[in-house]
């Protein structure tokens, strides 16, 4: 017996709106917040030209929305399960080149963006071989970015198989090597000279892990699971526990970290940095999509998730794309407060 789930007319177009949104959200919100950190031409100092300066956080925010597609298809197979295969099998079919495709993109914007970061730390030079090699050599960023295009493109490998033999190929696999590939993305960001360096990173790291997670697993769900009622109904409960414990981790180590790097930055004194310079604000702002992803996301589990389990017809489309476009804001400010002066 084969399950077929017959898409509304309007499926494709919700899914490209949805995705769409996400990323010109993301993108919009990176551009904006670079432009209020953009730097001020001083005489006698040369400064990255426009293309460095807007391009190289534009790259990074795809390549952070890259990366949270691969981690949100890795999670999918665990959470639709494996006791009704002729149901989930059509759904990872899709998913499954989805992934590999999004693996290759994530290593290829790792690889560009090593090269606009030469081209930031050379300003009004074409970055050459010996130069990028050079920056990778010496640079810790160029070290975590060409790991993570490692890792993307491991990840891409697997797939393939996964693709080819479907899920002999274990799900764990996919989803350890997903997360390995987060791990040096916070290098990239501000570095922290105390005792505190260590818990700071790890913190930082459960931060992109927790985001990742969610944001992965909602946009996923929504694009390939939300107009199936019956799968919907055994997706949703597990991953908004998953859900609730990643807006824990991700709320508590952002105000952990943005507070602990202002706090230890000589020079800068709270609350008033809160306000005043490019990291503060920008702090803010991310503080603030956070907080208004709360009641959205409570929303779908607390009025919505009991509705969905007795398969009714739900607005969660409409509450998770809301959910969704906030956290590209999010990400987009996320990118700009890596760089963004602290005094």
């Amino acid at each position: 017996m084969t399950v077929t789930v017959e898409r509304a007319p309007q499926a494709d177009t919700v899914r490209r709106l949805l995705a769409g949104g996400f990323v010109s959200a993301a993108v919009l919100a990176v551009l904006v917040a670079s432009a209020f950190t953009a730097q001020e031409a001083v005489p006698g100092i040369a400064i990255p030209g426009p293309l460095v300066e807007y391009g190289l956080p534009v790259l990074r925010v795809l390549l952070d929305l890259a990366a949270v597609a691969v981690v949100g298809l890795s999670l999918l197979p665990k959470l639709l399960g494996f006791d009704d295969p002729e149901r989930t099998e059509p759904v990872m079919r899709r998913a499954r080149p989805m992934a590999v495709a999004f693996a290759w993109a994530w290593a290829v914007l790792a690889l560009v963006v090593i090269v606009f970061q030469t081209a930031e730390l050379n300003p009004g030079l074409i970055p050459t071989p010996g130069m990028i090699v050079e920056y990778v050599n010496s640079v810790g960023a160029g070290q975590g970015m060409l790991f993570s295009a490692a890792c993307a493109l491991s990840y891409a490998g697997i797939g393939l198989l996964a693709v080819r033999f479907g899920e002999k190929v274990p799900a764990e696999l996919r989803i350890v090597i997903a997360f390995f590939g987060l791990l040096p993305i916070p290098v990239t960001g501000h570095a922290v000279s105390s005792v505190w360096h260590d818990p700071i990173m790890i913190s930082m790291e459960l931060h992109v892990m927790g985001a990742a997670a969610w944001t992965g697993g909602l946009v996923v769900i929504t694009l390939l699971v939300a107009r199936d009622r019956e799968l919907l109904a055994r997706v949703l409960p597990g991953f908004s526990k998953m859900a609730t414990l990643a807006l824990i981790v991700v709320g508590l180590s952002g105000v952990v970290n943005g507070l602990a790097t202002m706090l230890l930055t000589p020079g800068v004194e709270l609350p008033g940095a809160l306000l005043t310079g490019e990291y503060g604000p920008l702090l803010v702002a991310k503080a603030a999509c956070v907080a208004l992803l709360v009641p959205l996301a409570a929303h779908i589990r607390f009025r919505l998730l009991s509705r969905i389990a007795e398969r009714q017809a739900t607005t969660v489309i409409a509450w998770a794309t809301a959910e969704i476009t906030v956290m590209g804001v999010a990400y987009g400010v996320a990118v700009a407060l890596t760089t963004a002066s602290l005094s």
